[in-house]
């Protein structure tokens, strides 16, 4: 592919810019940065890290590199004592840009939320405007545009809100239950979040947008990681080339930029219809419309509509698939899931958000869910809008400080065991819930946290509370009668998305 020979070629005089510029850029800090692994010139950290999985190489850093101060000489201690003592935030530079990684919840919220002034931009990643996704909500910059998206965002997803919604995840949790050997859990996401921020699409309209959206989802995660996305920042240039030359992913930012007009567009403009011939039912868009006035910012209400839509669709469906997945491998969890709903709820009646306060295992199974396989590895990248210290290390402005919720869920101080999945670990020891579900890190921290975590969490209880009352989950077997072992894989991206068969896994009804 072209980029690939560009830098086997060298290209002498782009690299002599780059050094250069480099050199002239540099600046002089007054205090160390954190710790990290030895950079090569213009590359800094590429060739050593996992693009596919960053995570994993950043949890690695974070236990191989230390410092300790001791009379004005930072002196590296063995691995294990170092990572104690600061290497849970860690620095790495890739073709010139500057990367914070936190591997601590405490540094997290110590920076995130209470910092929160100077660290709740985004980073300039050149790809976002190249396929097309700059309405993304959760990608914005600080400022005026975000701040428009967020109040609408809490206007129809506050937690009061959202337990309005009772009925309809209902509803559709009951779907879920009987269409769950056909239709994969992403079809029962998609309706929901469908209902909610369109409405009801005129037959045979829901299920081409939801395969242009998921073609769209596939698209994008893959090439707006700041990973991936470095060699376009360090080399502007290539901005200039047709996507074709990159190939992978890349290649199809055109296609990207396509799918996010239609996207855009055409549910927003058949609600619009359905408005004018009085067919429309309640939903974010229909209310946004009957309530608007002539000079109402129109292109706003699409991209909150459609990052409502796409928000919700892929995390909630990752989960529930993650959380099948832990009925299959920990069965007696989900024994006593069932056994819990069964002393709690009537035989003859499905379990609803008023039961749920005599339900806190189910809850902390939803925990254990979001800890186990965190559905955003790295969340989403914050950047530094000025220079700051931490300790003894300072963090450079323009940095971009990305929360490595993988290593979080693997701390062993906070998670003991931490690959087995225990729901126990969320409850005190009279059986009570020791956080609220909303403080989860799942759902990103400061002024970025996630605007949609109250529906998110309600209508992932619900899914979850109608399954164990009904299903037992279990392992299919192949054609002579043996179990067929389930092995946890995961496809990677800026999302974590359980890919075990599904063939492998069986919904029995429950004898009860």
């Amino acid at each position: 592919m072209l980029f690939t020979h560009i830098l086997a070629l060298g290209i002498p005089c782009i690299i002599a810019l780059v050094v250069a510029s480099g050199l002239t850029r540099r600046r002089v800090y007054p205090l160390p940065l954190p710790p990290g692994p030895r950079q090569l010139p213009i590359l800094g950290n590429a060739l050593q890290l996992d693009t596919k999985r960053p995570w994993l190489t950043y949890t690695a850093w974070g236990k191989r590199y230390g410092w300790w101060q001791v009379n004005g000489l930072f002196v590296e201690l063995l691995d294990s004592i170092s990572y104690l003592i600061i290497g849970k935030i860690i620095h790495s530079r890739m073709l010139g840009i500057d990367l914070i990684i936190i591997n601590s919840e405490t540094i997290a919220r110590e920076l995130l939320d209470k910092r929160s002034a100077n660290y709740s931009t985004r980073p300039v990643i050149p790809t976002i405007e190249l396929s097309g996704m700059a309405f993304n909500t959760a990608l914005l910059p600080y400022g005026e545009t975000l701040r428009q998206h967020r109040k609408i965002f809490h206007q129809v997803f506050r937690a009061e809100v959202s337990v309005s919604y009772h009925e309809m995840y209902s509803r559709h949790a009951n779907e879920l239950v009987i269409n769950l050997l056909v239709n994969p859990c992403d079809r029962h996401t998609a309706s929901l979040i469908m209902a909610v921020t369109y409405g009801h699409l005129a037959d045979g309209h829901e299920g081409p947008f939801l395969t242009r959206a998921q073609e769209f989802l596939d698209i994008g995660k893959h090439i707006v990681s700041p990973e991936r996305a470095a060699m376009f920042t360090a080399f502007p240039f290539l901005e200039k080339l047709p996507s074709w030359c990159f190939g992978g992913a890349f290649a199809l930012m055109g296609r990207c930029r396509e799918l996010a007009q239609q996207l855009l567009n055409e549910p927003f403009d058949e609600v619009k219809a359905q408005m004018a011939d009085g067919t429309a039912s309640h939903s974010l868009v229909a209310d946004f419309l009957s309530q608007a006035h002539d000079d109402a910012d129109e292109d706003t209400m699409k991209a909150v509509a459609l990052m409502g839509y796409m928000g919700g669709m892929e995390t909630t469906a990752s989960a529930l698939q993650t959380f099948l997945l832990a009925m299959v491998l920990y069965p007696d969890v989900q024994t006593r899931a069932r056994a819990e709903i069964d002393q709690a709820v009537r035989h003859d009646k499905m379990p609803c958000l008023d039961d749920r306060a005599s339900l806190p295992y189910l809850d902390a199974i939803l925990r254990e869910v979001l800890r186990w396989y965190p559905l955003t590895p790295l969340g989403i990248p914050h950047a530094t809008s000025n220079d700051d210290v931490y300790g003894e290390h300072f963090i450079p402005k323009g940095a971009i400080v990305m929360v490595n919720q993988w290593a979080l869920s693997r701390d062993e101080d906070m998670f003991p065991d931490a690959s087995r999945f225990d729901p126990s670990r969320h409850l005190t020891v009279d059986g009570k819930l020791k956080d609220p579900f909303i403080n989860h890190f799942a759902f990103g921290h400061g002024r970025r946290i996630c605007p949609g975590r109250w529906f998110a969490e309600t209508s992932l209880w619900t899914a979850a509370a109608a399954i164990l009352a009904v299903l037992r989950i279990d392992h299919a077997k192949d054609s002579n009668g043996y179990r067929i072992e389930v092995m946890p894989e995961f496809c990677t991206g800026m999302v974590i998305v359980n890919t075990a068969r599904e063939g492998h896994l069986r919904a029995m009804m429950n004898s009860k």
